[in-house]
């Protein structure tokens, strides 16, 4: 793990980065997008949904040639 001079390197860097008046925002909208993250994951875990990216379709594609595919959302076209 980190030790106390390696976090204060880390500080120093940060403070010259992004300067002293910007770090309690970056720290609060780190926070911020921390729990939205950590409620989502324990949302999915409750719907039994596991959080793990889908395996890829086969190279062929789908049998179905009513289904776009590469959109946000597969819907079927006209029959």
């Amino acid at each position: 793990m980190f030790g106390i001079s390696e976090i204060a390197i880390l500080l120093i860097i940060a403070v010259l980065m992004f300067g002293a008046r910007k770090l309690p925002e970056l720290a609060r909208s780190l926070g911020k997008s921390a729990r939205i993250l950590k409620s989502e994951a324990r949302a999915l875990k409750s719907d039994g949904v596991s959080p793990t990216v889908p395996a890829e379709p086969p190279a062929g594609g789908t049998d179905d040639p009513r289904v776009i595919r590469g959109t946000a959302t597969e819907k079927p076209g006209p029959r």
